[in-house]
């Protein structure tokens, strides 16, 4: 087995970022003492706020937990549609609610589709059940009025449809945005914000740079969704809210602006998307 590799260095500062998805407890920031020192990091870098991403039951319950402990720290409350199965389990349901209800909460995710599992692992949300909390997370979204952030995994087509069929929020994020220029194009047209990760610097990545470089300023976001994707040329090693400069830049390059630039648009995104309790928070 190959050796681990190391986190990658400091970047380079640039002020104004936000962090609009990542999992702090997958950073292993599962303590007051761990949270506060790791968005102190990230901000020494510019990253001066950054919104934590539940998958299961045990994550919502610590993504609010870590909003006290941190007035930096902000929550997005979901199941993951690999989990999706768990919202049939005795008062998950009403927990769920109450968690994303509250005011640290900015967002209902990460919620969606995911078929690249399908097969893969037995623990697996069935399609018909990510069907079923995918819309049901739709409802709550409209219901509390809060942005929906999705998880798609080779499932665009069936992303769309269902958000057709069960009628989108008025905020739609598709996080970790993976698909081509067509698929933004048609995300862009109907008003979606598209959050692009460092999965975006990868060298394999044309399609997806192609994309990135149709997404209007106001429907864009930056993430790291750490502790995966580390951007280039550190792939591979621990991410965390720290590396979002190198994925900011390489936005800004791929975009012909300035990182000042990208850093202001995404800021005013997340300030727009994520609602008056987060831009009041600079």
């Amino acid at each position: 087995m190959g050796k681990k590799k190391p986190p990658p260095p400091l970047p380079d500062p640039l002020p104004g970022l936000v962090d609009a998805h990542t999992h702090l407890d997958g950073c292993r920031a599962r303590t007051p003492e761990a949270v506060r020192e790791l968005v102190d990091r990230s901000a020494s870098v510019g990253v001066g706020r950054v919104v934590t991403v539940a998958c299961d039951l045990e994550q919502a319950r610590y993504v609010i937990d870590a909003t006290r402990w941190d007035d930096r720290v902000f929550a997005a409350v979901a199941l993951h549609p690999t989990d999706a199965h768990q919202l049939e389990v005795d008062g998950a349901p009403e927990e769920l609610e109450r968690l994303a209800a509250d005011p640290r909460c900015v967002a209902i995710g990460e919620t969606g589709l995911d078929w690249y599992w399908l097969g893969k692992r037995e623990d697996v949300a069935t399609p018909a059940q990510q069907h079923a909390a995918f819309e049901w997370h739709i409802d709550l979204a409209k219901r509390l009025g809060k942005p929906l952030m999705i998880h798609n995994r080779e499932a665009d087509a069936d992303i769309l449809t269902d958000l057709e069929r069960f009628g989108a929020p008025e905020t739609v994020i598709f996080h970790c945005f993976s698909g081509d220029a067509a698929m933004a194009r048609e995300c862009v047209d109907r008003g979606y914000v598209l959050s692009f990760s460092g999965t975006v610097t990868f060298t394999n990545a044309t399609a997806l740079q192609e994309a990135a470089r149709l997404v209007p300023d106001d429907q864009l976001l930056v993430e790291t969704d750490a502790p995966y994707l580390t951007p280039h040329p550190y792939r591979g090693a621990p991410n965390e809210s720290y590396c979002i400069p190198y994925t900011a830049r390489f936005l800004a390059d791929l975009r012909g602006v300035a990182p000042e630039e990208v850093a202001a648009a995404t800021t005013a995104t997340a300030e727009r998307v994520f609602g008056a309790t987060f831009a009041a928070s600079k």
